[in-house]
């Protein structure tokens, strides 16, 4: 059996060792987990969830009504809030996830980063998606990094035209004086890795597929609000908002999900306009980045 996460957090280790960009992450605050990802569905290859944002100022969800523009039902007060995850004692502040097996199976034809690695082998794509989740962390630990664009301003996303290059030169500088036996195992797609190991396993939650995420919490002590006719409840939280490493499981992960997939409940047509929430806040910074296909 390969552990695949602890093969990648081995990597992250010696990465950060190497490449001098990357030389202000502490790996001792980073926890690497896995996701299902299908090989043949699209999605993230891996994401950055950042834990150390602020709380939100508080804000509520409205609905108003096509035809008359009255506000016809509003949630109480809330805050989002991210979880805390504590291993050993120490403070997560992000988790990179990779979805298994749609990871090992990424491929640098057809996608973005051939341009920035034009006659690398196939396998780079995956050194240059860790490369690529660990550079979102922001230098200053607060959140996911801002990304400036040529005139100096801060990008929308998190990535900007400089991003996807400066990952492509952290992973040719690792590369240089990089030791095989750190990366070697990204050779191997899923079934390669099945027929060397026996089979694939990584480090979850507990609550999979669910992960920490965050949460919206109603606030005690409700502020003033326009007058309203219904105060619509806010759904109840069902996962944890507290993880520590008796949440961590070992998972092994096939080439299809062993038990059905939840899909999203489909939303009916209504009279009423989908959501909207009012937010008396500065613009929120992002909590989560991704690596997908064609990046």
């Amino acid at each position: 059996m390969i552990n695949y996460t602890d093969r990648i957090t081995w990597l992250m280790r010696d990465l950060v060792q190497r490449v001098p960009g990357l030389g202000y992450i502490d790996l001792d605050r980073l926890l690497v987990f896995a996701r299902y990802g299908n090989s043949n569905a699209a999605g993230p290859f891996a994401s950055c969830h950042c834990l150390n944002l602020p709380p939100t100022e508080p804000g509520y969800y409205y609905w108003l009504d096509t035809r008359s523009g009255q506000m016809t039902r509003r949630s109480p007060y809330f805050v989002t809030r991210s979880p805390s995850v504590t291993i050993a004692g120490r403070e997560i502040q992000y988790l990179i996830s990779f979805a298994l097996p749609r990871f090992c199976d990424q491929t640098i034809e057809h996608s973005r980063k051939r341009v920035f690695h034009p006659a690398a082998p196939s396998w780079i794509a995956k050194l240059d998606t860790i490369v690529h989740e660990l550079y979102h962390i922001d230098p200053q630990h607060n959140g996911i990094r801002r990304v400036t664009r040529s005139d100096g301003t801060l990008a929308a996303g998190a990535h900007g035209s400089s991003f996807f290059p400066n990952v492509a030169a952290m992973v040719r500088q690792y590369l240089a004086t990089a030791d095989e036996a750190a990366y070697g195992f990204l050779r191997c797609d899923f079934a390669g890795l099945r027929a060397r190991y026996g089979s694939v396993a990584g480090t979850t939650f507990r609550t999979f597929p669910s992960f920490p995420q965050r949460y919206i919490e109603t606030l005690e002590s409700q502020p003033s609000a326009p007058s309203c006719g219904c105060i619509q409840p806010l759904p109840q939280r069902g996962t944890p908002t507290h993880y520590t490493e008796r949440d961590l499981i070992t998972r092994e992960f096939l080439a299809e999900p062993a038990g059905p997939v939840a899909r999203r409940e489909a939303v009916r047509p209504s009279s009423i306009r989908p959501l909207r929430t009012q937010v008396v806040s500065a613009p929120l910074l992002a909590a989560t980045a991704s690596d997908s296909p064609g990046r």
